[in-house]
Formats: C-alpha cells, structure tokens, sequence
C-alpha cells in the first residue's frame, strides 16, 4: 500500500477544469440563460460550467460588470430629420373636429381628437 503525505493540494483551479472564459462568451453564456424556458442548470450543463458559477456570472451582468449581448438582434431604425413643416398661426378657437392625433405602435392606432389634454395623451402614450 502507498502512503501520500500530500493532500488538498489541489487549489481547483487548472487549465483542464478551470478556464479562463473570455467576457464575450461570458455574455453569450448569460444571455442563453435569460430565453425563454432555458435554465442556468441546463445551460451550464452545456458548458461544462458549475450552476453557482454560472449564477455568478449573472450576478455580474445584473450590475452592470458584464454587458450581454443583443441575442434578438434588435436593430435601431436610422434617425431621419427632417425640415419642419410651415406652421399654422395658433388661433384661440377651440380645433376642429376633423383635426385629429394619432398615437401609433405596431399594429395599434389609437386615434384622439386635437382637443384632447396633453396630460391625458401622455398617459395614453405610455400605455402603449
């Protein structure tokens, strides 16, 4: 029988078990934690990751220390400026009913009449 005065000697981390993960796949790893239906046990299944570490990892992209990718690939449309267009004078009379405000998002329009407060049209406009 062998006799080992050496034990615990093992710090945990090496290059077969521990690699160092670059902040990208990092990203990556987290956001495919965040799909629908995904679990951090799955995914670190996946990845041959410990599930705390993993959530460590997340820990990290909630404060901000960790930015995550744009897994839905979310593009902003281009800004386009345009030249205002001639203004009418302001008259005091009250606007006409054919003078409307439309509130538009997706497919849902919601159509107001000018004289609609503009506390009210906020309130409708963050509804939406």
């Amino acid at each position: 029988m062998e006799i080992s005065d050496e034990f615990l000697t093992d710090d945990g981390c090496d290059r077969r078990r521990c690699p160092r993960w670059p902040r990208d796949l990092k990203a990556r790893i987290v956001a495919e934690t965040l799909v629908d239906g995904a679990t951090v046990n799955g995914v670190a299944k996946r990845y041959g990751l410990r599930p705390n570490h993993l959530s460590e990892w997340r820990r990290r992209a909630r404060e901000g220390k960790l930015v995550l990718p744009n897994l839905d690939e979310v593009v902003f449309a281009p800004l386009v400026v345009a030249e205002p267009e001639v203004s009418r004078p302001i008259s005091a009379e009250a606007p006409s009913a054919l003078e409307t405000i439309d509130l538009i998002k997706g497919d849902v329009t919601v159509r107001l009449s000018a004289a609609t407060s503009a506390q009210r049209i906020a309130e409708l406009a963050a509804a939406l």
